[in-house]
C-alpha cells in the first residue's frame, strides 16, 4: 500500500473492518463510495478465503477437469485427438494460482488507486467501545485506530474431525488442496457438502481413485443427491453416504491412510488412500479478537445478527461466514453492502437467504434456491411440485450432457414460489434468475408464459413450471 494509506495512531474513522474477505473488501469499496472513511485490518491476504483458498482456485481446478474431460471424449463430437491424452496436474495448478493472482492484483488496485483504502496487515481486536488495537505483522509497535463502527468480517476455518487434527500431507483440508505440489494417486474424502462433492469431482477426474464418505449435498433436494451420488459412481467415485466415521476409525500409516467404515447397518469395511481430505464444515474466527471486551454474543463459534448485521452491541456489527446466516461468498458480498448502507443511513433492503442461491460446481453442477420439497413440507405446508429432466433439452444433449433435471416448489394455496433446484449444464448460471425471480415474487404461471430462448437449457426451467401446471410440452 501507498505511504500516504497507512493509518496512525488515533486515527479516527467512520468504519474500521477486522478482516478483509469477500464481504469485507466490498463493505470498505461500497464505504469508499458513500464517502465514509474506511480502513480494513487484514492478518493475510485482502480477499479472503473464497479468493486465495476456496471459490475462485477450485473452480480452476474444476475447469481444468471440464477440459480434461472434454477432450477424451472429443471423438464423440468429431474431433479426433492424436496421441496419448495426459493430464499435467504442475499446469493445472499453476493456472489456478495465475488467476487467483490476477484476481488478486485488480482487487490491490481498486483499494491503492481507485478508491484509496488504508489496508493494514496485522491482527485486529476489539479494545473498547469504538477502539480497535492493531498488531502489525512486521513486528511494528501496536497502534489503536478510533471508529464510530466496527466491522467483524473475520470468517471461519475448516473443522478437523475430532482427535484427528490436520498435518497438511496425509490428512489433510481444503486449505492445503489448493496448493498440492503432486497430485496423489488416491483420496479418502469425508464430507458430502459442496467442498466435499466439487474436490471429489476434481479428483475423480484428474484420475486419482476417490473414495466419498458421508451424507451427499445434505443441504439439497434429495432428489439432487441421488442424481449425483449416481453420476459419481458411474465416474468410479465409490461412494458411502451412510458411513461416519470418527477418529477411532483413522489410522495413519507410512503410505497413506486407512478408514474403518460402518454402515447403518453396522457392515464394516476398510478403505485406504494416500490422503484423507476432510470436509465436514467450518468454524468461526471468533477467538483474541476481543468481542468479550464488549460483551459481543458468540452462539455455537458463531455470532448472531439481525438483518443490518448488527450484533447485539450497538456500533458492532458482523458479515460474512463468522454470522453464521449462509456460509457463501456471494451472500458475504451482500452482508457487506447491507451493513455498510445501514451506516450511511440508507434504509438498505434486507438480506433474505431464501433469496440467495447455492450453487455447487460438481459434476453435473447442482444450483438451488429457496426451500426444497422437504423443508417446505416440513414447515408444515401443502406443495406441489413441478419437474422435468435434463434428457429431453436439445441443447443438453448436444453438450453431451444429460444428467439431472430442474424442479419447482410451490404454495398449492398461494401459489407462491417456494423454491427450485436444477441439476445439470449451467445449473449454476441459471440459477440466478430464478434468485432474481424470487426476489420479485413470480409465480409458476408467470414462469409458464415468458418466452425461454430456443434451444438453451434455461429451457428446463420453463418445462418445470409447465409440468407444475399440468402442460409440461417435451414429455
Amino acid at each position: 500500500m501507498a505511504e500516504q494509506l497507512t493509518p496512525r495512531d488515533g486515527q479516527a474513522f467512520d468504519a474500521v473492518l477486522i478482516g478483509g474477505g469477500t464481504g469485507g473488501y466490498v463493505a470498505a469499496i461500497r464505504a469508499a463510495q458513500l464517502g465514509l472513511d474506511v480502513a480494513v485490518i487484514e492478518m493475510d491476504k485482502l480477499g479472503g478465503t473464497c479468493l486465495h483458498r476456496g471459490c475462485i482456485p477450485t473452480k480452476a481446478f474444476l475447469k481444468s477437469a471440464d477440459v480434461f474431460e472434454q477432450v477424451q471424449h472429443s471423438a464423440e463430437f468429431g474431433v479426433d485427438v492424436a496421441g496419448d491424452i495426459t493430464f499435467n496436474y504442475p499446469a493445472a495448478l499453476a493456472r489456478s494460482n495465475k488467476v487467483v493472482n490476477g484476481q488478486y492484483k485488480g482487487l490491490l488496485y481498486l483499494f491503492d488507486k481507485k478508491y484509496k483504502i488504508p489496508v493494514i496487515a496485522g491482527v485486529g481486536s476489539i479494545a473498547g467501545p469504538g477502539q480497535v488495537n492493531v498488531a502489525p505483522n512486521d513486528g511494528g509497535a501496536p497502534f489503536t485506530l478510533a471508529t464510530r463502527n466496527i466491522i467483524v468480517n473475520t470468517g471461519t476455518h475448516p473443522r478437523a474431525i475430532a482427535g484427528c487434527p490436520f498435518d497438511g500431507t496425509r490428512i489433510i483440508n481444503s486449505d492445503d488442496a489448493v496448493v498440492l505440489e503432486t497430485l496423489p494417486q488416491s483420496f479418502i474424502i469425508r464430507g458430502g457438502g459442496a467442498v466435499g462433492v466439487e474436490w471429489a469431482s476434481i479428483y475423480g477426474r484428474y484420475g486419482s481413485t476417490v473414495t466419498l464418505i458421508g451424507r451427499v449435498v445434505p443441504a439439497e433436494d434429495e432428489e439432487a443427491a441421488s442424481v449425483l451420488i449416481r453420476a459419481f459412481k458411474r465416474q468410479g467415485i465409490a461412494v458411502f453416504p451412510n458411513s461416519r466415521p470418527v477418529a477411532e476409525d483413522i489410522e495413519v500409516t507410512k503410505s497413506g491412510v486407512r478408514m474403518r467404515l460402518k454402515d447403518d447397518r453396522d457392515k464394516e469395511e476398510i478403505v485406504e488412500a494416500e490422503v484423507l481430505l476432510v470436509a465436514i464444515g467450518r468454524e468461526g474466527n471468533v477467538e483474541n479478537i476481543g468481542l468479550e471486551t464488549l460483551g459481543v454474543t458468540v452462539e455455537d463459534g458463531l455470532i448472531p445478527v439481525d438483518a443490518m448485521m448488527r450484533t447485539n452491541v450497538p456500533n458492532v456489527f458482523a458479515i460474512g461466514d463468522v454470522n453464521g446466516q449462509q456460509m457463501l461468498a456471494h451472500t458475504a458480498m451482500h452482508m457487506g453492502t447491507i451493513a455498510i448502507e445501514h451506516i450511511a443511513g440508507q434504509n438498505p433492503y434486507p438480506l433474505d437467504v431464501l433469496n440467495s442461491p447455492m450453487v455447487t460446481f460438481c459434476r453435473p453442477e447442482i444450483a438451488s434456491v429457496g426451500l426444497t420439497e422437504t423443508q417446505a413440507t416440513g414447515q408444515g405446508r401443502a406443495v406441489k411440485i413441478g419437474k422435468f429432466p435434463m434428457r429431453p433439452n436439445g441443447k443438453a444433449v448436444i453438450e453431451g450432457e444429460t444428467e439431472g433435471f430442474a424442479k419447482v416448489v410451490a404454495d398449492a394455496e398461494t401459489n407462491d414460489l417456494l423454491g427450485m433446484t436444477i441439476v445439470g449444464p449451467h445449473a449454476t448460471e441459471l440459477i440466478g434468475g430464478l434468485a432474481m425471480g424470487r426476489l420479485l415474487e413470480v409465480t409458476p404461471e408467470e414462469i409458464g408464459i415468458s418466452v425461454f430462448p430456443h434451444p438453451t437449457v434455461s429451457e428446463v426451467i420453463h418445462e418445470a413450471a409447465l409440468d407444475l401446471l399440468g402442460h409440461a410440452i417435451h414429455i
